[in-house]
């Protein structure tokens, strides 16, 4: 019970310290304004202007301003918490279908592809699905040649990921031109021409 006064007065002193600062930084603003104010008038009546006007900036919020607005915030809050949660669960889920269509996989199959070498894993994936739809046909000993390159290649995948970022990229670019050259050749076997 002694605990939760404390950590109540804790509070309120805070509080007051913040109310109290930003009080003086108030009075303060106010100053630094009047001051400017009295020096524009002083260098207008120097140059011979019969009329003054100067325009002074307003604090952006007083005490009592800053107070209804904490209070506001605090009643309102509760109310919108949901929505925003809401409309964060279904922007994340649209951004993680946006991710799964770039890599051509499903959103159930993108934590597999996740990481660095994500790209390339899925590339590796398709790559070895495509291989094995291409041993049914006539393409079987390309099949039979890629396959132990395409499992050198995601080892490879695995090995650059931990690696510092300008040499990762240096190697995920080049295994880019391994896997280029791969399915060139299995677009070749199946007939179609680029």
């Amino acid at each position: 019970m002694a605990l939760g006064r404390r950590s109540g007065s804790t509070t309120k002193a805070a509080g007051k310290t913040a109310v109290k600062a930003f009080k003086k930084a108030e009075k303060d603003t106010a100053k630094s304004v009047k001051k400017a104010t009295k020096q524009a008038k002083k260098s207008a009546k120097r140059s011979g202007a019969s009329e003054v006007t100067v325009q002074t900036e307003r604090a952006p919020f007083s005490s009592a301003q800053a107070k209804r607005l904490i209070g506001v915030g605090t009643t309102v809050l509760p109310l919108l918490a949901p929505y925003a949660l809401a409309a964060a669960t279904q922007a994340r889920g649209r951004w993680d279908s946006y991710r799964a269509a770039r890599l051509g996989v499903t959103t159930d199959q993108l934590t597999a592809f996740s990481g660095p070498g994500g790209s390339l894993h899925a590339r590796l994936s398709h790559l070895a699905e495509a291989l094995t739809e291409l041993e049914k046909t006539d393409g079987a000993a390309f099949a039979a040649e890629a396959r132990p390159r395409l499992t050198d290649l995601s080892v490879a995948v695995r090995a650059a990921e931990q690696m510092p970022a300008t040499r990762r990229r240096a190697a995920f670019k080049a295994i880019g031109g391994e896997l280029d050259a791969i399915e060139l050749t299995l677009l070749d076997h199946l007939g179609v021409t680029t």
